[in-house]
């Protein structure tokens, strides 16, 4: 008959491990310096004088980008653009928006500004900042995510990320 004390030395020592991993797993994790709202499906915006009352879950700026025009399009909505946008737009801007870990807007970055609109330019930057605070960041501390601004004539407009296309 085989010894069989190695073999369950090596079982026991494999259940130890498997347990104390379960054990260390369970344990709660450290609470957040600011309290913020977990992170979790973004459902739509809630205007705030005081941060945001809502948190983003985004794990990639491109992930952000979703919240970000989500939230735009709650506080503005009735100036979004209704349908398909026409085939000749008044304005096309593409802008790069820094959020801190709080959700506040700490830079607007123009990678492709309408210069022959500077009203249009003037009208976004005011709109993203009074939007401001956006959903925290929660995963990724701060972020810069990019949205490209069609603007109609009518002065409404879409953001790229929530089109109904254009004709």
């Amino acid at each position: 008959m085989p010894d069989t004390k190695p073999r369950r030395f090596w079982l026991l020592t494999l259940i130890s491990a498997a347990a104390a991993a379960v054990v260390s797993a369970c344990k709660n994790a450290p609470k957040p310096e600011t309290p913020v709202a977990a992170p979790g499906p973004v459902t739509g915006p809630v205007a705030a004088s005081k941060g945001s009352a809502r948190s983003s879950g985004a794990s990639s700026p491109r992930a952000y980008r979703q919240d970000g025009a989500t939230h735009l399009y709650g506080l503005n909505a009735d100036r979004i653009f209704k349908g398909r946008m026409p085939p000749l737009l008044y304005a096309i801007g593409v802008l790069n928006v820094e959020i801190d870990r709080v959700g506040r807007v700490t830079r607007l970055d123009w990678m492709r500004a309408p210069r022959h609109a500077p009203e249009v330019i003037a009208e976004i930057e005011r709109t993203v900042r009074q939007a401001s605070p956006f959903p925290a960041p929660t995963r990724l501390g701060k972020v810069v995510y990019t949205d490209t601004w069609l603007w109609h004539k009518s002065g409404k407009f879409q953001l790229d990320t929530l089109t109904e296309g254009q004709d």
